[in-house]
């Protein structure tokens, strides 16, 4: 996704959440003078690939969800999704994260040489300079909301999950299958309701430009808000 097509979007999330720009970029700025770039070769598997997208929310822990991620060829985990899924036996391919939970798994899969899409936003940059010195660089993907430079690149999306189906669609993936997506998780505050409710347009918008249906959207479609997004 070109930066000028995912810009308009960017724009209304920050009205809605009352986000600046310029800390987004002074965010990725910083994320920029501490990595490289990332060979994505690392992630040829996702080419042709049905990719399981691991969200992290409560139904991942289930037999159900985990067989599924288990039939998937990779494993793309959202944030401590990666930690679930290693905890009931499945070991994720590459884990999205913006740092704001388990800094340790993140530092720990780079040394094991799985990446790691490291994300920079305006409110983050502390634990941006905390972990990912520590980690191992050739297993960072730097990525960033704002408009990309140096080696960090925006693949379009917004939350950790998102973000990681848009990766996985950059790169190539023939099937993107949802695990541990729950939308209407009555655990989270009103601030994560709004960004799981963004993290649902934005996969209609991804499920339209890719011309499929994805499962964990079926029954929501004529519910969801779907300006400002540029769909026809």
């Amino acid at each position: 996704m070109e930066f000028d097509e995912w810009e308009p979007v960017y724009d209304a999330i920050h009205r809605d959440f009352g986000y600046e720009r310029g800390d987004d970029e002074r965010a990725r700025d910083v994320l920029a003078s501490l990595t490289g770039p990332f060979d994505r070769e690392r992630l040829a598997a996702v080419r042709g690939a049905t990719v399981a997208v691991a969200g992290a929310g409560p139904s991942l822990e289930t037999d159900a969800a985990l067989e599924r991620a288990r039939e998937a060829d990779v494993v793309f985990a959202a944030s401590t999704a990666a930690d679930t899924l290693a905890r009931m036996g499945l070991d994720a391919d590459c884990m999205v994260t913006d740092l704001d939970k388990n800094p340790d798994t993140v530092r720990r899969l780079t040394e094991r040489k799985t990446p790691v899409a490291v994300h920079a936003h305006g409110d983050n940059v502390a634990a941006i300079r905390a972990v990912v010195p520590d980690c191992v660089d050739e297993y960072v993907l730097p990525t960033t909301q704002a408009e990309p430079r140096g080696p960090v690149s925006n693949f379009g999306g917004f939350t950790d999950g998102d973000r990681a189906a848009f990766l996985a669609d950059h790169l190539g993936a023939a099937r993107l299958r949802f695990v541990g997506w729950d939308f209407d998780d009555p655990s989270v505050d009103s601030t994560k309701a709004r960004k799981l409710e963004w993290a649902e347009r934005l996969l209609y918008w991804l499920e339209i430009r890719r011309g499929d249906r994805f499962a964990v959207l079926d029954g929501r479609r004529n519910c969801i808000e779907t300006a400002p997004l540029p769909i026809d």
